[in-house]
């Protein structure tokens, strides 16, 4: 039950971001890998903002179902390029992050089924100029908030295509 309703969400979350792109190059979508490991999209909402979303596999812990989505602001004046006319934005932002664990049959296991907590992401994007994709790299701090207080991090770089 806990996976269908995970997967809804998923899907209704990639359905909401892909009808409300309607900007040329808005919205893309892709592969993170690392911690965690799926599909990444993002949404721009203006020059410098954007809301990016993931549905991915945890394989840290035991496996898990892994959805965040997180409210970002970019800084293009941090880094000027010198060769070619692409753009390198570092990025920071707050978002919340939702850990449905894979079915364990360990009954010695006390691990929660469903972790919920607070992200802060940190990265660095390079947005090219005459091709629509972005790669990035990111750090994200996590606290957990529920079940428990816990700090997790998560390290992952990926590439996405925009339309």
């Amino acid at each position: 039950m806990k996976k269908t309703a995970a997967m809804a969400i998923a899907l209704s979350m990639l359905t909401v971001c892909i009808a409300s792109a309607q900007d040329k190059n808005d919205f893309g979508i892709g592969i993170i890998i690392g911690e965690p490991t799926g599909l990444s999209i993002k949404k721009w909402l203006g020059n410098d903002r954007a809301i990016d979303a993931g549905i991915a596999w945890s394989f840290s812990g035991n496996d898990s179902l892994h959805l965040h989505a997180d409210y970002l602001f970019h800084r293009f004046d941090v880094f000027s390029l010198r060769a070619g006319n692409g753009q390198l934005p570092i990025y920071y932002g707050l978002g919340a992050r939702v850990k449905l664990k894979d079915n364990n049959n360990d009954k010695n296991n006390n691990d929660n089924d469903v972790r919920v907590g607070i992200r802060v992401p940190l990265g660095i994007s390079y947005l090219f100029a005459n091709a629509p994709f972005d790669i990035f790299a990111e750090i994200v701090p996590v606290l957990d908030i529920a079940p428990d207080l816990d700090l997790d991090l998560n390290l992952a770089i990926g590439a996405r295509f925009y339309f």
